[in-house]
């Protein structure tokens, strides 16, 4: 490698060489690519061809369909009555002149016709004197037009009478029969009364001609029948075979199924002819089989092997019916179309080997001459490279352009030289915006921020000073930052005057607020356009003196001004004189304001939504409390307790808790999110549910009702008393006898209500006598039926007994039940692993007093446990940020225990994050100690804490978080915060830690 360092060529020589050898590759390349490349040009031609072809075909197609299609739609758009007569049968006089005239003009058309619903039919045939037709329909000789009607006689029975014309119009024969034929049976028929619009069916071959056709129809527009057209596809067939002309290939038409319609092609090829309607895969033609194996080829066209030649294939599919398509195919050999290709090809290789014999010794002179101008300037640009402009070189030269690029050099290394101080200057001033907007990007705290922008732009301008200014709501400028040490000005600048509304635009920074243009002041000693003395002031008080200023407005992306960059003093960085700052300076500058204001307006928009969405929580969970009396305070109180215990949390350095840390102010601000959350399904839950105090509590306490039955006995009593004395009954006897009724009354009136009251558990007999009382029957002479709502009245459904009715004193009657609905059942997705129960509400009288424990019946208690599976579903359901995707775990597990009893989920102990512990804890606690339930008393502290000892032991809460909930004093500080002075008592939590620790 050393001997080849030294090594140099003259210019000339090389270049020649490089020149052969250049065009010789050239050449080389060319010749390798152009058998391939005139290939593909001869394939590309092909598929031109070809597409123009199947093109041609499938306009044709196209056409013939479309012109028929256009004739059937408006047969079937014409109105009942015009083809019909009074008693609905149709009319064959309205209708046939207009259909011959329609195959006059349409050739291809076999046959049109009307078929009702009601069995008649009317046919029109284009015989044209073809033999087989005629021979078919048993027609004369010279019949051109054959015209069929089948029509009603007399109850069900049916005619087919047929009449030949010849192609004047005039009758040769004519004969009836009765009629077997009908037309709503047929395929045509039923697919166009089942679908709308324009209908084909399959391609089929005509019994009578031997043809291969298909038939279009349509419903008619009033309904009760369809009017249809039999087309052929002879006439398609000729045209196929016509439109290669002179060129070697062919063409096929399929139907919809891929069925062969139309096949022709060439005699040289070898094909084989398919039969009628042949499937695609069934054809033993090597071109049909290959259309088999590829699949239809697009109008682009694809090339493929067959017997070992290529051939191009260009198809297009033709779609003339809702559910009807024909596709055309044609292809044709490769070799057909490249023989001017070829020639061409020659001609081009000989024009190269021309070019290269002159091209050499014509570069050979010029590169000799060019080279030592050359040499020199290399040796020049080198230096350059290095970053050496010294020498000065100057070029002569006989080539004009080498004697410019000469004077083009030496200016191009006095730019460059220049260029590269200016560029490096540059790039340092980028380099501190890139870094200020990442820097920007990643600050949090607010005056941080601030002091960021101010230091980058004093450094970025060489400004000695800095002052920085926002707008206030009030629509003033006050002093926000400063970089000198001397005291902020208390003074703020209103932007307009306040007595004029106008603008106060003879301060500088008060124009460049209301312009956003900045503004450039070389010297404030001179200054006139604006009143520059608060800073003369500011330097008469500090000693500073100010000379030269820049002001650039901060726009956010709204367009909002939110506040002003000013800039004192910029100093020169070589002598450190006070100078004007530099016109080029000021984009770098409004480039960080922009930035800046950008930072600060996205800054203030986050603070802004975050205390948006905190207060909207806060008032969430206040409604929660609000909407019921008696658990006000509950969605405040958790999330207190919940805080102080993940506060102990993450204080822990050892133990099972060591591990746990919220690391950052979203970790807190996410948990406390889902603490403040942790009940919301609440708002689903009936307020007369959650604040049920007695058994027969809805919207009001039923008990009323069960009193005035009472009452009523007791007037039954009462009356009957009175009726034995006017009997001449013995009035001692009967007056016992109702006192008698009256005690046994009030006793049983006495255990209904303190049945209702609730309370710790209902002994097995008093359920027995509750039954015996509730079998007491009273009569109701009024309808119960009036005055109910909708629902009432769904929910009695049945007849109503008749009055007057007797009626147990206590009853579970039907429409006290409310049925669970399908759409109040729970998704799947959510893994819910509760007991639904199979009502969503159970009013009844009985079965409500009789509830074992508390006031709250199994669907009640359901409905109050399913505000966590709510809960979990509205917050489930909210886009919420990355930083809160752990809002729905944490407001929706504190139900849940570590030994998968809990709901709604039945979660484990490996899946509960300590957080969510955490909020079980808190959760238990605040409720047990709670003083607002209407349906227990408030325990104690001492009480509380050995109702969760015992939670603790059974796994229901974690253990750790408990002992960590004594130990760190949480308890004590909640109690003296939160709970009534009378439940705060002494607690010995020693023992529950040891016991903690065993567990």
């Amino acid at each position: 490698m050393a001997a080849w360092k030294g090594l140099r060529f003259r210019f000339h020589y090389v270049a020649t060489a490089l020149l052969v050898v250049f065009v010789i590759l050239l050449m080389g390349v060319f010749l390798l690519s152009a058998l391939s490349r005139f290939g593909d040009m001869a394939e590309a031609h092909a598929r031109a061809v070809f597409a123009q072809i199947a093109d041609r075909n499938a306009l044709k197609l196209q056409e013939t369909m479309r012109g028929v299609g256009r004739v059937v739609s408006a047969q079937a758009a014409l109105d009942g009555s015009f083809f019909t007569t009074a008693d609905g049968r149709l009319d064959d006089r309205t209708l046939v002149s207009g259909l011959i005239a329609e195959l006059r003009v349409n050739p291809q058309v076999y046959s049109f016709y009307f078929g009702l619903e009601s069995g008649e039919f009317l046919q029109v045939v284009g015989v044209r004197r073809d033999a087989r037709i005629a021979e078919a329909l048993a027609a004369p000789a010279d019949t051109y037009f054959a015209l069929r009607a089948i029509v009603r006689q007399r109850g069900d029975d049916r005619v087919e009478n047929w009449r030949f014309l010849d192609e004047a119009g005039r009758l040769l024969g004519q004969r009836s029969a009765q009629a077997v034929y009908l037309p709503q049976s047929r395929p045509w028929f039923g697919q166009a009364l089942r679908q709308g619009g324009l209908q084909a069916t399959e391609s089929y071959v005509f019994q009578s001609s031997g043809e291969l056709g298909l038939t279009l129809s349509q419903a008619l527009a009033g309904g009760g029948g369809v009017f249809a057209a039999d087309i052929t596809l002879g006439e398609l067939a000729a045209f196929v075979g016509g439109s290669l002309g002179d060129l070697p290939g062919g063409a096929v038409v399929l139907d919809t199924s891929h069925r062969v319609l139309v096949f022709h092609a060439s005699s040289g090829l070898g094909a084989l002819q398919p039969a009628a309607l042949q499937p695609l895969a069934e054809s033993a033609d090597p071109f049909l089989a290959s259309l088999n194996a590829d699949g239809l080829p697009s109008l682009d066209g694809r090339v493929a092997s067959v017997r070992g030649k290529s051939f191009v294939f260009a198809g297009r599919e033709v779609r003339f019916a809702s559910s009807a398509a024909f596709h055309v195919v044609a292809f044709a050999p490769v070799s057909a179309f490249s023989g001017q290709i070829e020639q061409a090809r020659d001609e081009i290789l000989l024009i190269s080997a021309l070019v290269l014999g002159l091209s050499m010794p014509l570069a050979f002179v010029i590169a000799r001459h060019a080279s030592r101008a050359l040499g020199l300037l290399a040796q020049d640009s080198e230096r350059v490279m290095r970053l050496d402009f010294s020498g000065q070189l100057r070029v002569r030269s006989l080539f004009y352009e080498i004697d410019t690029l000469g004077e083009a050099h030496r200016t191009m290394k006095a730019s460059i030289q220049e260029r590269t101080r200016a560029l490096k200057a540059a790039l340092d001033k980028l380099e501190s915006l890139v870094e200020n907007g990442l820097q920007l990007s990643a600050e949090r705290d607010h005056e941080k921020l601030l002091g960021h922008i101010l230091g980058v732009g004093k450094r970025l301008c060489n400004a000695d000073a800095a002052s920085l200014l926002l707008t206030t709501a009030e629509g003033r400028l006050r002093f926000a930052l400063r970089s000198r040490d001397d005291p902020l000005p208390a003074m703020e600048i209103p932007l307009h005057d306040p007595h004029t509304g106008a603008p106060n635009e003879q301060f500088v920074a008060v124009w460049v607020a209301l312009h956003r243009q900045s503004v450039r002041i070389d010297d404030t000693a001179t200054e006139t356009r604006f009143d520059v003395s608060g800073a003369r002031r500011s330097d008469a008080e500090t000693g500073y003196r100010t000379v030269s200023m820049l002001t650039v407005p901060m726009t956010a992306t709204s367009g909002e001004v939110i506040g002003v960059l000013q800039f004192l003093n910029a100093t020169d960085p070589d002598s450190g004189e006070i100078v004007p700052f530099p016109a080029e300076i000021v984009q770098y500058i409004e480039a960080l304001a922009s930035q800046s204001a950008v930072a600060l307006d996205n800054h203030n928009l986050l603070e802004s939504q975050q205390s948006l969405m905190d207060a909207l929580i806060r008032i969430i969970a206040g409604a929660i409390d609000a909407k019921s009396a008696y658990t006000g305070g509950h969605c405040e109180r958790v999330p207190e307790l919940a805080l102080m215990l993940a506060e102990a949390a993450c204080e822990v350095d050892s133990g099972p808790l060591a591990a746990f840390r919220f690391v950052s102010e979203d970790e807190w601000r996410e948990f406390r999110i889902g603490a403040w959350l942790h009940d919301c399904g609440k708002v689903t839950t009936p307020e007369y549910v959650v604040d049920k105090a007695t058994k027969l509590e809805t919207i009001y306490n039923r008990i009323h009702e069960i009193r005035t039955r009472f009452e009523v006995l007791l007037r039954d009593a009462e009356i009957e008393r009175l009726t034995r004395l006017l009997a001449g009954g013995d009035a001692a006897a009967a007056t016992a006898a109702f006192e008698a009724r009256k005690a046994q009354l009030i006793d049983d009136f006495r255990f209904v209500a303190e049945c209702n009251v609730g309370g710790e558990a209902m002994a097995p007999a008093h359920l027995v006598r509750l039954r015996e009382i509730a079998r007491q029957t009273w009569l109701r002479h009024f309808d119960d039926r009036l005055g109910l709502s909708q629902e009432e009245h769904r929910r009695r459904a049945g007849q109503a007994a008749p009055l007057p009715a007797v009626e147990p004193l206590l009853a579970d009657k039907a429409h006290h039940v409310v049925p669970r609905t399908a759409a109040q059942h729970f998704d799947e997705r959510y893994g819910f692993k509760v007991k639904v129960p199979e009502n969503l509400y159970n009013f009844g009288e009985v079965y409500n007093l009789g509830i074992g424990r508390g006031t709250l019946t199994e669907e009640e208690r359901f409905k109050i446990n399913e505000h966590i599976i709510q809960t979990v579903i509205m917050l489930d359901s909210l886009p919420l940020p990355r930083n809160m995707r752990r809002v729905p775990e944490y407001a929706g597990t504190h139900h849940e225990t570590l030994t998968g009893s809990g709901y709604p989920r039945g979660l484990t102990q490996l899946e509960l994050s300590v957080p969510a512990r955490i909020m079980a804890v808190a959760d238990i606690f605040e409720a047990l100690t709670a003083s607002d339930r209407p349906y227990k008393k408030a325990k104690t502290l001492s009480e509380a804490i050995a109702i969760l000892a015992g939670f603790a032991r059974e796994r229901h809460i974690d253990p750790d978080v408990f002992a960590l909930f004594l130990s760190a004093g949480v308890y004590r500080r909640y109690a003296e915060r939160f709970l009534e002075p009378g439940q705060i008592d002494e607690v010995d939590i020693g023992i529950y830690l040891a016991a903690a620790v065993s567990v």
